[in-house]
């Protein structure tokens, strides 16, 4: 009994720290805050200056073979030989395959015998002509005089005329003779098949020991002349009436004909080429016209057949406006606009035409006046009509160029949850001190 005292007078003293703990919080609950007006968003702008700007196009594209041919045999009969390696570069007449010479070979030496024959008709022939002739000149101062009848001298005349025309007979046969033989020695020349040109080899379709024909229908090899190589690509015809038009009034320069060429992999092929020609027709099934450019390709990187990307200049804007992605916007119709800021400093949306790329850039052709601000960098927080700060950043500017915000933005929260003011850390750190001196000094009551 003699503790009660004690044990009351603790009971009071925590009684009366907890009233005065719920008299604070009620008063803190109770205490209004004062609501502040949050700060007009900042915006980085970018004034609007015309210039030239080359209007460059992209186009997908396919390599194709400088040259192509076929190679098919000429004369009929069994291969007896392969004369080169499938894949390889050969070059323009090298031998590619030897036909069996059996049948051609004997054929040809009819042909020298028949030439022979001919030759040695005509020397009779001629001889025989040589005899009309001298009888009929022994002859013809005999009949003036009457020393023979009239027709002894006409069967003489028709004996001269007749070995005339076995002259001229024996002359045509050696002709015939020789045709004949120049056509058997080329179906033997024929039995080496040659390439037609430069370039490399595919697969042969024979092997030693098959038959083919004169003039077959299957190639025996494919030969491909790959340096240069031709890229093929396509262009919508409305675009290519666009250039045209544009052209006609003024408001497009002449472009180069360099073409830049990337690859499968997305690196940029180490050689420009030329554009060649422009296709004449429009492709009835893709509504396309072909343009066709040449590329060096010394070490055969590029093989017939592949995909490529092909970049074109094809003209040089006169008036252009060059506006970074993040300036651009897209409506649910896919029209682009951007938001200027205007002399009130309010954001107000303007439609603008795209008429390309250049870089990492859009090309603007119309919609913007000169001197406006654009709208290049904080633009998915505005909204139109809402006051802002135009901060201008200049059109070279990194921060511009790159279409990055700048370090001084704040960065996108990337859902990590909300961040405390700065302002509050102070007073956070002294809340928690206190808290902790409270729990302190409690500890050495009890």
């Amino acid at each position: 009994m003699k503790y009660a005292p004690l044990v009351l007078v603790s009971f009071l003293m925590a009684t009366t720290s907890m009233t005065l703990v719920g008299c604070n919080r009620n008063n803190t609950e109770q205490a209004p805050t004062e609501q502040q007006a949050p700060p007009p968003s900042v915006v980085d702008v970018m004034p609007v200056q015309f210039q030239s700007v080359p209007l460059q196009q992209t186009f997908a594209g396919r390599t194709a073979a400088y040259q192509s041919a076929e190679v098919r045999p000429q004369a009929s009969g069994i291969i007896d030989e392969v004369l080169f390696q499938e894949g390889s570069m050969v070059q323009k007449g090298q031998p590619l395959y030897r036909i069996n010479i059996d049948n051609y070979q004997s054929a040809k030496a009819s042909g020298e015998a028949a030439v022979k024959q001919a030759y040695a008709n005509l020397a009779n022939q001629q001889a025989l002509l040589q005899q009309a002739s001298s009888d009929l000149q022994r002859l013809q101062p005999l009949v003036e005089i009457n020393a023979i009848s009239q027709q002894q001298f006409q069967q003489a005349q028709t004996s001269y005329k007749t070995a005339q025309a076995g002259v001229a007979n024996a002359q045509a046969a050696i002709e015939t003779a020789q045709a004949n033989l120049n056509a058997s020695e080329l179906d033997y020349s024929r039995t080496i098949v040659r390439a037609p040109i430069s370039g490399k080899t595919g697969l042969s379709s024979v092997t030693a020991g098959a038959l083919v024909s004169a003039n077959q229908g299957e190639p025996l090899v494919t030969i491909e002349q790959l340096n240069p190589i031709y890229v093929d690509i396509s262009q919508s015809s409305a675009d290519l009436l666009k250039l045209k038009q544009q052209q006609a009034a003024g408001q497009l320069q002449a472009g180069s004909s360099i073409v830049e060429l990337i690859l499968e992999d997305n690196s940029v092929y180490p050689a420009m080429g030329q554009l060649s020609l422009i296709d004449a027709k429009v492709n009835a099934d893709t509504g396309g016209v072909t343009l066709r450019a040449v590329f060096p390709n010394e070490h055969t990187l590029l093989l017939p057949g592949m995909f490529v990307t092909a970049k074109l200049t094809q003209g040089v804007l006169n008036n252009a406006v060059l506006l970074p992605q993040s300036a651009v916007m897209r409506t649910p119709k896919g029209d682009a606009q951007v938001y200027i800021v205007d002399a009130e400093s309010k954001i107000q949306v303007r439609p603008v035409t795209i008429d390309g790329t250049f870089g990492n850039k859009w090309i603007v052709t119309d919609g913007l006046k000169a001197g406006e601000k654009v709208v290049i960098i904080g633009g998915a927080k505005v909204r139109p009509e809402q006051q802002v700060v135009a901060k201008p950043v200049s059109p070279e500017g990194g921060n511009a160029q790159a279409g990055t915000a700048p370090s001084n933005q704040i960065k996108p929260n990337s859902g990590q949850g909300p961040v405390a003011p700065t302002a509050n850390k102070e007073t956070s750190e002294n809340t928690s001190s206190a808290t902790t001196d409270n729990n302190k000094a409690s500890t050495q009551t009890n």
